[in-house]
């Protein structure tokens, strides 16, 4: 059975950082897109960033470039999000989730993710 486990979020004042983590374990395939997301309330669900295990890089959204790093520790089947510069428009609940493949083009489609963790809350202050 397939898990990803989120943590690291908690609340801090804009400009501030938090980094979260995604452990993931049963992964049944040899090759695995991880990508985070995030859903504030009322608002749609976003893609942060995404990362391929065969890939060179991550990809972000406009919105987070420059800020945000996602990394991979693959021998610990974990991912990272680094969110440095925050702001209040970066609170959301944020889910990481797994797909088999993903590309520059395909990395933010939520619904082609099959796995994902249950969420951790980020709040960023004014």
């Amino acid at each position: 059975r397939v898990q990803l486990v989120e943590s690291g979020g908690g609340s801090v004042q804009a400009g501030g950082s938090l980094r979260l983590s995604c452990a993931a374990s049963g992964y049944p395939y040899s090759g695995v897109c991880m990508g985070w997301f995030r859903q504030a309330p009322g608002k749609e669900r976003e893609g942060v960033a995404g990362i391929y295990s065969g890939g060179r890089s991550a990809y972000y959204a406009d919105s987070v470039k420059g800020r945000f790093t996602m990394s991979q520790a693959t021998a610990k089947n974990t991912v990272y999000l680094q969110m440095n510069t925050l702001k209040p428009e970066d609170t959301a609940t944020y889910y990481c989730a797994a797909r088999v493949y993903c590309n520059v083009a395909t990395w933010n489609a939520g619904d082609d993710y099959i796995y994902w963790g249950q969420g951790t809350q980020v709040t960023v202050s004014s």
